[in-house]
């Protein structure tokens, strides 16, 4: 472990290594907290640089600038969309798949080589170039799951241009505050997305939004779908296809752009005010990236990704475009859900068409899954033989979807705990250099360059086992954020002063014997019962455990004599026979029994869903703000506000 230096901030040393003790992780983890010097510019040897880099950090330089976070690979230049592409193109890999398009909605199929991604994201990039956008300039994405989101992505880093992609439907209001932050050239947008039950209209959303913006773009290149066409506004809009074909505008090469600048801004998913604009770097970006999908995930060129998220998230881009790009593997591109398009099977089924060697979902997916398909019957249906691993981020993954899906698919089931803020995973069992047992409960190690430290309320760190705020000594390694765009104020409140010499997750949790990490549940999800302090994914992993339980919510409710009590919502899986009453009862005593009387779960209320975020994570702050009687601030990212609305009365009976 390491020892507290004298200004409140932990000098760099090693995890406890335990059951990995001389193995290949603990070797790259120490070094790359020892000397990051030497560990970064060796991964860095795998990325094509036009200016190679001299070193890898520089603090005088950092200091000089006023950084709140480390610049990775200052005084080096090179292009992420030649490493995604070009490279790959000219080592005769052309015609190797880059990006296959799956949609459940419609039964599509697309399938893109390396050489013809190449050509349509050039081809997007000189229409942008003939547009006004150049080196530094932003363009907003506002695209659904269709091909041509990735190729404005790699488009715009052609060219050096900054995208910032919105998740595509979002609300206008929300659309409009990430407008004017990135005050975008551009927006790339579609006439409409496609959900389960519904056509879903962009052009009235972005319309509003620019109504409401300060900013306004100077063009909007649409595309059509034939499921809505849009109206185009003469002088500013432009039709995607006719704007792309060959010829209209000289495809753009690649420019050179510094390591340290921005390849992307990425809103975080605020509730009010100023949405926190995360800035992504081009050279540590490719540096993490190209290292994480070969040693984490166990990759090599020419492996299927299936990653079911979405391009407007994190996950989206580092792991549905970028990582698998830039190490030559073939990403698929999933326009769905996991249940309902049109069944419970669908994930599987894209696994088994495509061949995929690694499924990357968030829990919540594998929940509704087996609230529909409890036996996991769809899956054997299909061949799922080229599976290698599941992946779970995004959000708590409770021990007992852990065994259930591992029991049924045969195959690992690796956790991996990551935020938008630092692009990769912060722990993950890495299989790709060592395959270390898996724990439920637990997403495994620390990824080498991530110092996980578990503090008390005053900073100190806290020993093995002990809860605490889980915190990353800094500097934080390449690939994580590089600011927050406009300014690094919001993020030095939040996340660096706190407690000098750490990053802040927001996360709590503790690290046992063995250095692996375990996450409990954000900070503020802390329930306090009568002096005893217990946190919500603890209460939830023993009320999931009931066989009878899909998913579920605890919360703590603002009660007079003990502070708060905990109340559990939770929706049945599909063909029990169990009574709600009956499994009500059956929960109280299982977290009686398994967490313990202190815990006073009393209440439980059946209810047929949970309200979430687009990308699958529970509203607990909002849940508990409506059943203390406050006014809740609801997130935009809400999936679905009619589940939230069906809630209150539930709440607050």
């Amino acid at each position: 472990m390491t020892t507290q230096g004298s200004d409140g901030g932990a000098t760099r040393g090693t995890a406890r290594t335990g059951v990995a003790s001389g193995g290949a992780w603990e070797a790259a983890h120490r070094e790359s907290l020892e000397d990051p010097e030497a560990f970064w510019m060796r991964a860095a040897r795998d990325v094509r640089w036009i200016r190679r880099p001299t070193s890898a950090l520089d603090p005088a330089a950092d200091a000089a600038e006023g950084s709140a976070l480390p610049r990775w690979f200052r005084g080096a230049t090179l292009s992420t969309a030649f490493n995604c592409l070009d490279r790959h193109v000219i080592a005769g890999r052309g015609e190797q798949p880059a990006l296959v398009h799956h949609s459940a909605y419609t039964g599509e199929r697309l399938t893109l080589t390396y050489a013809e991604l190449l050509d349509h994201s050039a081809r997007l990039a000189g229409t942008l170039r003939e547009l006004g956008v150049g080196k530094g300039d932003r363009v907003v994405v506002y695209l659904p799951m269709v091909p041509e989101a990735v190729v404005a992505m790699l488009a715009c880093a052609r060219i050096g241009a900054v995208h910032s992609v919105v998740f595509g439907g979002f609300a206008a209001a929300e659309l409009a505050a990430r407008i004017d932050d990135a005050q975008p050239v551009v927006v790339l947008t579609a006439s409409c997305g496609l959900e389960p039950t519904r056509v879903v209209e962009y052009m009235p959303l972005l319309e509003a939004a620019l109504a409401r913006a300060e900013h306004a773009p100077a063009h909007c290149v649409v595309l059509q779908r034939p499921q809505a066409r849009a109206e185009l506004v003469p002088g500013r809009d432009l039709d995607w296809r006719e704007a792309t074909r060959p010829g209209a505008a000289p495809p753009a090469e690649c420019v050179e752009v510094a390591a340290t600048d921005p390849l992307y801004v990425l809103h975080t998913s605020g509730t009010t005010g100023r949405p926190k604009g995360v800035v992504r770097d081009h050279g540590g970006h490719a540096v993490a990236l190209t290292w994480s999908v070969p040693n984490l995930f166990g990759l090599e060129p020419g492996d299927v990704v299936l990653t079911a998220s979405d391009v407007g998230w994190v996950v989206g881009h580092s792991y549905i475009v970028y990582g698998p790009l830039l190490a030559g593997c073939t990403t698929v591109l999933y326009e769905g859900k996991p249940v309902g398009t049109p069944d419970a099977g669908a994930l599987w089924r894209a696994v088994a068409e495509h061949g995929a060697s690694v499924l990357l979902t968030a829990p919540t997916a594998v929940r509704a899954i087996r609230a529909q398909d409890p036996d996991l019957a769809l899956a054997a249906e299909h061949d799922l033989s080229s599976l290698q691993a599941l992946y779970l981020a995004g959000e708590r993954l409770d021990p007992d979807t852990w065994a259930w899906a591992g029991e049924h698919l045969g195959v690992p089931v690796v956790d991996n705990w990551w935020q938008t803020e630092t692009g990769w995973p912060i722990a993950c069992s890495p299989r790709g250099l060592q395959e270390l047992p898996l724990r439920p409960g637990s997403p495994s190690v620390p990824s080498p360059g991530y110092d996980v430290r578990v503090l008390d309320s005053a900073g100190q760190e806290v020993p093995p086992g002990v809860e605490g705020a889980l915190c990353l000594t800094l500097p934080l390694p390449p690939g994580t954020l590089a600011g927050v765009w406009g300014g690094d104020e919001v993020l030095r409140a939040s996340s660096l002063d706190a407690h000098p010499g750490y990053y802040v997750t927001g996360d709590g949790g503790f690290v046992d014997d063995d250095g692996y990490v375990h996450v409990l549940g954000r900070t503020d999800d802390v329930i306090s019962v009568a002096g005893h302090r217990l946190s919500a994914g603890q209460l939830e992993a023993a009320v999931v455990g009931h066989p009878d339980v899909a998913e579920c919510a605890v919360i703590g409710v603002a009660d007079p004599l003990k502070g708060q009590e905990p109340r559990a919502l939770v929706v049945l899986a599909g063909g029990t026979t169990t009574s709600p009453q009956d499994v009500a009862a059956q929960v109280v005593q299982r977290v009686r029994e398994e967490v313990g009387p202190f815990a006073a779960l009393r209440r439980v209320d059946v209810v047929a869903a949970l309200p979430k975020t687009r990308s699958g994570k529970l509203l607990r702050k909002t849940l508990r703000e409506i059943a203390d009687g406050v006014d809740a601030v609801v997130p935009s990212t809400i999936e679905d506000r009619s589940v939230l609305e069906d809630l209150r009365p539930v709440l607050r009976g």
